[in-house]
């Protein structure tokens, strides 16, 4: 790297993308800054603070020695490109002593249509990478590795102020790394309906036909719907695609 560099990355920082995680929208909070530096926007990371044996098995430690997590904005959709070069420079760069885990929490969601699955992977945190890695004295990040990560496409800045990011709370990391382990688990069934909800019938042969959601069965991806046939009602199952909420249809 060359002596003029300086380790001041730009602080205009993009608009950070807005997208819909499967539970709820992807917000922007304070998190606690380190010394005395202004705190700065991330992603919420939702859940309180909790006995971290019951989360994070002892072999995989909140944080490696000496090193804390920090959230790096990138573009929208390129959230698994970034992390996967990012791993591969910090390998050639033998920069494993600055940068640990680098990881893109994502969740399995499985739907049925027409009797067959389909799996599908969806980011939890749209628009961020978590990375883990070692701060210099005062708070930077190290020269050699500023200028790896921001020379990576896709990305845009950590969240921080004038070159210090700042660092995860213990129960924000635990809740990420949880949430890391999820695609290595059995894909549910997500319904978006309650019971109760008015519904419209789309598809079959009780098309257009509005009701009351009456159950579900997420194990089937089915909705039970109690429709008015001939003045009673009677209750038709369907598969969730085959329905939508009253006022959206």
């Amino acid at each position: 790297m060359a002596d003029q560099h300086t380790n001041e990355p730009d602080t205009t920082q993009p608009d950070a993308p807005v997208a819909q995680t499967p539970a709820a929208e992807d917000t922007l909070a304070e998190t606690k800054p380190a010394e005395t530096t202004p705190a700065s926007t991330g992603p919420t990371l939702d859940g309180k603070p909790n006995e971290k044996d019951d989360l994070i098995p002892e072999e995989e430690p909140i944080c490696a020695e000496g090193m804390n997590w920090f959230v790096l904005r990138v573009a929208s959709n390129k959230e698994s490109s970034v992390r996967e070069t990012l791993l591969r420079k910090v390998q050639i760069e033998h920069m494993e002593h600055l940068v640990g885990r680098i990881l893109v929490p994502t969740e399995k969601t499985k739907t049925i249509k027409g009797g067959k699955q389909r799996i599908t992977e969806t980011k939890l945190y749209p628009g961020y990478v978590f990375v883990e890695m070692r701060l210099e004295d005062d708070g930077r990040i190290p020269q050699d590795v500023f200028f790896l990560i921001k020379e990576t496409t896709g990305v845009g800045d950590f969240v921080g102020t004038a070159g210090r990011p700042t660092a995860l709370q213990n129960h924000e990391i635990e809740k990420m790394l949880r949430d890391s382990r999820k695609p290595e688990e059995e894909p549910v069934i997500k319904l978006s309906f309650e019971v109760g909800e008015h519904v419209k019938i789309m598809e079959g042969p009780f098309e257009s036909y509005e009701g009351t959601v009456d159950s579900l069965n997420p194990e089937k991806g089915e909705v039970t719907v109690l429709v008015t046939i001939f003045g009673r009602q009677a209750p038709i199952n369907l598969e969730e695609w085959q329905v939508a909420k009253a006022e959206d249809a």
